[in-house]
């Protein structure tokens, strides 16, 4: 029943019963004022309203002076419907002003995009979810094995039971390395820092000491950075652990950890132990034949070879250059070859992303070694072919040492370093400066090498690699083939014998 101002109007115009006329129609009715289901009238009508926020419908009869009123929408909360036949409100609907037409029921295309949207919608989350949560965990277990402070003895030496108590050498070659190739796994690493005892210092200089330590009865290297040099310790670490750096003519790296000794801290790098120390040390005391000098010099350069040569694939690794060659950092092993060692200034590059990776170490290279470029400030910093090339001005100076000291005809000159007749024994920039770049001398080759074939050959290699133009130099890779030309040369009466 309708109430209110909207019921009001409507009694006033509904009709009320009375005698009945010919004309009328006869219509539905749930009014009130209707005789039973019916009602008689000019009008049947159907009416909405709403009130108090309820919906109310009606139907009934309307007298002829109010059609005006039919199929008209009074108000939003009104709305009124008419016809004109017997019955004919009976099924007939009215909307209030604003309402629409009922909508149709959704097709099956579109009922099946409102399910399957939000379904995919729900599982790509999903898929998302449960990847970041397993990389989540990948990272978590990554700094797991990386992290040195939080490590437990218990879970150290669980890894360390992994490759047992083999040799070095065993440890190296198995396939649980940190994916460089070059040292041990993390955790193994540790072990063995903490497992070497120190036995003997074997050398001092700027960076700090080597000594000789022993792990398992075997001989390593412990080279023990100074606190001011801890740039040169981390990139050396950041080198050997995260490129493929396994050569016969690259120090062995083994593990690199920061320990603490006497209440204070240490940066330790561990490596392989050669008994005959540096190059430098070892043509101190050593005099070489022709063999033995050209053994020398085809190992460093391969060494050489394999740092400036850049290696592609996922088991790849970057060009490096040195930028610290001198005597002093190659090794000299058992059987005659060399390795290079201390990588703390090396420089990396990749072709693939044309990144330069300079470090970030303030110490720079050895002055007696600097090549033109590096003296007078002129070389190409942003470019990695100019540290190359400095790396085969700094060869040539090395290849000098070793021919000196190679015997001929009965004839061998005393151990010098490079420039030590032009230069003082602990030269300045400027010293070199002077010599190098504005004298542009190079050290004296002695006459009586060019008696000897090989020797000649190596001379002739010495001064391509001092050019002052670093374009004009020989490369690396162009000495070692010509070294090794040599040295099949030497072979071949051994082989006819």
């Amino acid at each position: 029943m309708l109430q209110g101002a909207i019921g009001n109007f409507l009694l006033a115009i509904l009709t009320v019963p009375r005698s009945v006329a010919a004309d009328e129609l006869l219509c539905a009715c749930d009014m009130q004022q209707c005789e039973n289901t019916t009602c008689r009238g000019k009008v049947c009508f159907v009416s909405k309203a709403l009130e108090d926020g309820k919906t109310m419908e009606g139907k009934g009869c309307l007298r002829s002076n109010i059609l005006e009123h039919c199929q008209t929408a009074i108000m939003d909360q009104y709305a009124m419907n008419c016809c004109s036949s017997h019955m004919c409100n009976e099924n007939i609907t009215v909307h209030l002003r604003g309402q629409g037409q009922p909508e149709e029921p959704p097709s099956l295309k579109n009922l099946l995009l409102m399910i399957l949207v939000p379904l995919l919608a729900f599982l790509v989350l999903l898929v998302l979810i449960t990847l970041f949560f397993w990389k989540l965990a990948q990272h978590r277990r990554k700094r797991l094995l990386c992290r040195h402070d939080d490590l437990g003895d218990t879970d150290i030496m669980l890894k360390a039971s992994m490759v047992g108590d083999g040799t070095l050498e065993d440890l190296l070659s198995e396939d649980c390395t940190t994916g460089s190739g070059s040292g041990l796994p993390f955790l193994v690493q540790r072990t063995v820092a903490r497992q070497i005892a120190l036995v003997e210092c074997v050398g001092k200089g700027r960076y700090g000491e080597v000594w000789r330590g022993v792990w398992h009865g075997e001989n390593v290297a412990v080279k023990i950075f100074s606190s001011r040099d801890e740039q040169s310790w981390f990139r050396e670490t950041e080198i050997y652990n995260t490129v493929l750096l396994r050569h016969d003519n690259i120090l062995g790296f083994i593990a690199s950890d920061m320990t603490s000794r006497n209440s204070s801290t240490q940066l330790w790098l561990i490596t392989h132990y050669h008994e005959n120390g540096s190059l430098y040390d070892y043509l101190q005391s050593t005099v070489l034949h022709t063999e033995s000098c050209l053994r020398l010099a085809c190992s460093i350069i391969c060494g050489l070879v394999h740092l400036h040569v850049e290696i592609f694939g996922t088991q790849g690794k970057p060009a490096i250059a040195h930028r610290d060659l001198k005597s002093r950092n190659i090794l000299v092993k058992n059987n005659q070859q060399c390795c290079i060692a201390d990588l703390g200034l090396a420089v990396m590059h990749s072709q693939g992303s044309d990144y330069l990776d300079i470090g970030n170490n303030p110490r720079v290279g050895t002055k007696r070694y600097m090549a033109p470029e590096v003296l007078d400030e002129q070389i190409r910093t942003d470019c990695f072919e100019s540290y190359k090339q400095t790396d085969i001005w700094a060869f040539g100076l090395v290849l000098w040492e070793i021919t000196r000291r190679t015997v001929v005809n009965g004839i061998v000159e005393d151990y010098r370093p490079p420039f030590f007749d032009m230069v003082p024994s602990d030269p300045s920039f400027e010293d070199m400066k002077k010599v190098v770049c504005t004298d542009q001398q190079t050290p004296s080759i002695p006459n009586w090498l060019y008696s000897d074939s090989i020797l000649s050959s190596l001379a002739q290699i010495m001064k391509e690699c001092w050019y002052q133009s670093p374009s004009a130099r020989l490369t690396a890779l162009r000495i070692k083939k010509t070294l090794k030309k040599l040295n099949s040369s030497l072979e071949k009466p051994k082989q006819d014998y």
